[in-house]
């Protein structure tokens, strides 16, 4: 499939912040989570070219979870980061505005679930 999905999230916050809380694993398990019932436990970061990301997600009442990762195609500090996960891509901007730092993450859609549940279980977390 070439399909597709972005979301984006404006960020109230200077971009070191920015980068920060998407690159450091305890900030990730603060966020990873697209509902209240569900937390991420675990999250690894090898923030470098060629360097692999994963995350444990699981619901709070213990009833499921699922990994995921991949690996860093291309990092530049402060600007992107590009990475693959099995047969997919994603790549994530962070651009500095007015309003505060504009996140865009572009990925390929996967095969099993509708684009809008995708697009809005991705834009959730």
């Amino acid at each position: 499939m070439d399909t597709k999905i972005t979301i984006e999230t404006t960020v109230r916050a200077p971009l070191a912040r920015v980068w920060e809380s998407w690159t450091t694993p305890a900030d990730i398990m603060a966020w990873n989570a697209a509902s209240d019932d569900w937390h991420t436990t675990a999250s690894t970061v090898d923030l470098r070219d060629g360097g692999a990301f994963s995350s444990r997600m699981e619901a709070k009442d213990g009833s499921m979870g699922f990994d995921f990762g991949g690996n860093y195609t291309r990092v530049a500090p402060m600007s992107s980061i590009e990475a693959s996960f099995g047969d997919r891509s994603m790549s994530v901007a962070f651009s500095e505005t007015e309003e505060g730092v504009l996140v865009r993450e572009t990925f390929d859609a996967e095969e099993q679930n509708p684009i809008e549940m995708q697009k809005a279980g991705w834009q959730a977390i």
